[in-house]
């Protein structure tokens, strides 16, 4: 039987990931903005994601802490452990394009859309359960 908190835990859960995707498409944004500018300049495809998926994390903090998780946490908590979960993020960004993109010669664009998926799981899950402390703010 479920608890008053543990129901509306499960009620908020679809909300708050299609709010985390959506501030997480301006992240994108940000993030697919900068590969395809620093790929044209001449960057390694590989690089270019890693420096855009750093650019598109810090768009993603502010939009997340104050919109979808309206986080009570103090700036120095949230924002480390959001460093934490992002860090591994960027770890599988980086890591799972190489392997699309060089290893299995998947096209650049594609490569990073199905990358951008698997982080997407990743960022949410970890980011409402540690970062922003799960149900326990507004």
């Amino acid at each position: 039987m479920d608890t008053p908190a543990a129901k509306l835990s499960r009620d908020r859960l679809p909300r708050q990931f299609l709010s985390f995707a959506a501030m997480g498409a301006v992240g994108t944004g940000a993030h697919y903005l900068t590969l395809a500018l620093l790929v044209r300049a001449g960057l390694a495809a590989t690089l270019a994601t890693a420096i855009g998926a750093a650019v598109g994390a810090l768009v993603n903090y502010g939009l997340n802490y104050r919109y979808t998780f309206r986080s009570w946490q103090p700036h120095r908590i949230a924002a480390s452990r959001f460093l934490a979960i992002t860090s591994v993020g960027w770890l599988l960004n980086a890591g799972a394009f190489h392997l699309l993109h060089h290893a299995f010669g998947i096209a650049l664009w594609p490569a990073q859309i199905a990358t951008t998926a698997l982080v997407l799981a990743w960022n949410f899950a970890g980011n409402r359960w540690w970062t922003f402390g799960g149900d326990r703010h507004g």
